[in-house]
C-alpha cells in the first residue's frame, strides 16, 4: 500500500522488549517490510475490530428496544 507522506503524523509510543522483539520476527519473516507499516496495519485493524463492536452493541441496543421497548 502506498503511503502519502505529506498525510503522516507521528506518534511517540514506548513499547516493551517483548513486542519489539516479535516485531522485529515479524517483519524478518517478511510480513511486514518495517516497524511503521506493522503498527499502521494492527492500528488499522484495532479501529475495525472497535467499529464493529459498536455498531453490533447500537445493533443489540435496537432489537432490544423493537423488542420490549427498553
Amino acid at each position: 500500500m502506498e503511503v502519502n507522506k505529506s498525510n503522516m503524523g507521528t506518534v511517540p509510543a514506548k513499547l516493551t522488549k517483548r513486542i519489539i522483539s516479535e516485531m522485529e520476527e515479524l517483519i524478518k519473516q517478511g510480513w511486514y517490510a518495517n516497524k511503521s507499516e506493522l503498527i499502521r496495519d494492527a492500528i488499522r485493524e484495532l479501529i475495525k475490530k472497535q467499529k464493529i463492536a459498536q455498531l453490533e452493541s447500537a445493533i443489540k441496543e435496537d432489537v432490544q428496544w423493537g423488542l420490549y421497548g427498553k
